[in-house]
Formats: C-alpha cells, sequence, structure tokens
C-alpha cells in the first residue's frame, strides 16, 4: 500500500512540475536575490533608453522560437553565424542584448555560475513588460543554456508580417500555443517599433487591384506614406502601437478595430472571423487581455527548455563555456 501511494505521490509532482520540469523559485537556495537583481539591472537600463523594453521583449520570443528559451540567440559568433546573425534577427535591437548582458554579469558577481542566460532573459522579459505598466507574474525557472546556434536553423522558425491566422496558428502550435496563446502574444506589438520595408508592401504594391491594402485605416495609411515614402532611407522607423507606444495596454487591439494594425499579420487578427471575437474581447477588457497575455507567457517560457544536465550555464551569455 505505501509503495502505490509514494507512486501516486510521485506522478503529482512530476506532473505539477509541468513541460520541462520549470519551478517558481528555482534558485531559492543557491541565489535568493536573483530577481531584484535582474530587476536593478532592467530598471536601470530602462532609465536610459525606453527601446530596453520592446527590445528585451522581443529578444525572448526571438529566442523562444528558435531551439527553444536557451539563450541561443545571444551567442556572438566571429564568423557572422550565429542565431542573431540571420536574416530574420539582424532587426533586433542591441539594447534588449545589452540589457540581458548586463543583467547577467550583476547576478555573477553574486552568485556566479548559478544562473542561466536563459532564465535571466526570462526574468527580465518579465520586468520590462512591468516596467511599461503591464501586469505582473511570476515567471518559472530552471533552464539551462543551450550549446547550438547557427543562424541557418532560424529560416522558417519565426512568424513573418504578412502571414494570416492559419500561418500563424500552424506556427504557434508547434509550441503547444493555441489561438487565444497567439493573439494575447501578438499583444506586445502594443510596445516597439518596425521598420518601413516591413509593410511597405501594404501601402503601394498591395495587389493589382489594389496599391493600399484596403484592411487599413484610409488616414492611418496615408500617415504611413508621409512617414514611409517609397525608396526611404531603411533605418527609419515607426511606432507599432500609433496611440501609446510606450504603454503596455489593451490599445493594440482597439487599433486593430479600427484598421490600424502595422502588419498584415496583426490586422488579420480582426479581420479574420476566427479571432475577431478575441481580439473585439481584448480591445473591450484589459483585464481579459493581462490573463491571456501571462498564461501565454508562461507557457512560451517553456518553450523547448532543457534542464537537468542539458545544456550548461553559462559564464558570458555572448560564448559558450
Amino acid at each position: 500500500m505505501r509503495s502505490i501511494v509514494f507512486w501516486l505521490i510521485t506522478v503529482v509532482v512530476l506532473a505539477g512540475k509541468g513541460n520541462g520540469q520549470l519551478v517558481e523559485n528555482f534558485y531559492a537556495s543557491t541565489c535568493p536575490m536573483v530577481e531584484l537583481i535582474i530587476k536593478q539591472a532592467v530598471d536601470t537600463k530602462v532609465s536610459q533608453t525606453f527601446t530596453t523594453i520592446p527590445a528585451t521583449l522581443r529578444l525572448f520570443f526571438h529566442d523562444c522560437f528558435v531551439e527553444g528559451c536557451d539563450a541561443s540567440v545571444i551567442i556572438a559568433s566571429p564568423n557572422g553565424d550565429a542565431e542573431k546573425d540571420a536574416p530574420d534577427n539582424l532587426s533586433l535591437a542591441g539594447d534588449g542584448f545589452d540589457t540581458v548582458n548586463k543583467a547577467k554579469q550583476a547576478v555573477e558577481s553574486v552568485c556566479p555560475g548559478v544562473v542561466s542566460c536563459a532564465d535571466v532573459l526570462a526574468i527580465a522579459a518579465r520586468d520590462v513588460v512591468v516596467a511599461a505598466g503591464g501586469p505582473l507574474f511570476n515567471v518559472q525557472l530552471g533552464r539551462r543554456d543551450g550549446l547550438i546556434s547557427q543562424a541557418s536553423r532560424v529560416t522558417g522558425n519565426l512568424p513573418l508580417p504578412t502571414f494570416n491566422v492559419n500561418q500563424l496558428n500552424t506556427m504557434f502550435s508547434r509550441h503547444n500555443l493555441t489561438e487565444l496563446d497567439m493573439i494575447a502574444l501578438s499583444g506586445a506589438h502594443t510596445l516597439g517599433f518596425s521598420h518601413c520595408n516591413r509593410f511597405a508592401n501594404r501601402l503601394y504594391s498591395f495587389s493589382s487591384s489594389s496599391k493600399v491594402d484596403p484592411s487599413l485605416n484610409p488616414t492611418y495609411a496615408q500617415q504611413l506614406m508621409n512617414a514611409c515614402p517609397q525608396n526611404v532611407d531603411p533605418d527609419i522607423a515607426i511606432n507599432m502601437d500609433p496611440e501609446t507606444p510606450t504603454t503596455f495596454d489593451n490599445v493594440y487591439y482597439q487599433n486593430l478595430v479600427a484598421g490600424k494594425g502595422l502588419f498584415t499579420s496583426d490586422q488579420v487578427l480582426f479581420t479574420d472571423p476566427s479571432s475577431r471575437s478575441t481580439v473585439n474581447d481584448f480591445a473591450k477588457n484589459l483585464g481579459d487581455f493581462n490573463r491571456a497575455f501571462i498564461t501565454a507567457m508562461r507557457k512560451l517560457g517553456q518553450t523547448g527548455v532543457k534542464t537537468g544536465n542539458q545544456g550548461e550555464i553559462r559564464r558570458d551569455c555572448t560564448s559558450f563555456n
């Protein structure tokens, strides 16, 4: 009887740990101050430049979708062939990398060789959401850093700005993320910016029957054309959220209802009947969005994680040990 009870307890404990066996308070005994140390580093960086916020959040997403959440996107290669060197990652802002590297250095000075870069990035991604006015949530920890970072592995593993809902769902489902998760994570576009070439086709060459994407609000389309004339400087950047670009809120969804989604992959969330009701709900109810975003972020953070004896704990996030 005792053996059966023990077996049942073991099953329940293992099931409770979830995918990848990540747990909250993973560093309670080995580095109890880790979250405070990272928050201080993040807050310092945010006070220097707002770009820190969208850059760090986007870095987490790009990391998790390729090789899993293992900080492989931060590796720097002298040959220019690491994950960060892939064409789809060249637009990642340097402030995101700098935030993680500085936070890791601060942690290393207190708890050397204990906390992975992958966990530093996961905590920092949460902290920048909070810094922009978004919801606070607990981060599950215990990730180890990956041993592979190749540019060739990125292609086809990140969503494109031209994707429709089916293509988005297909890509997100690979990582155990539902349509609801996908729509909630898209809400991160309430922060940050994009370069003109990522959406210029919606302004000047959408289709044979219409140069301008008809799903674009006409006034918004004109604003975009004024800011992004043809052959514009490729460094020119446009806010993803034209209304509240520095606040983590649900205005992104209100923009979609108004035809002010910057990417095709944004606007289709409203134009496609399968996702429209969720967009309408998030647009009207900040609480619903925040709850869905927290759930999706925690699920995203479990993607392809390395735990136990897998991977390593990098001393320097930019290079393998």
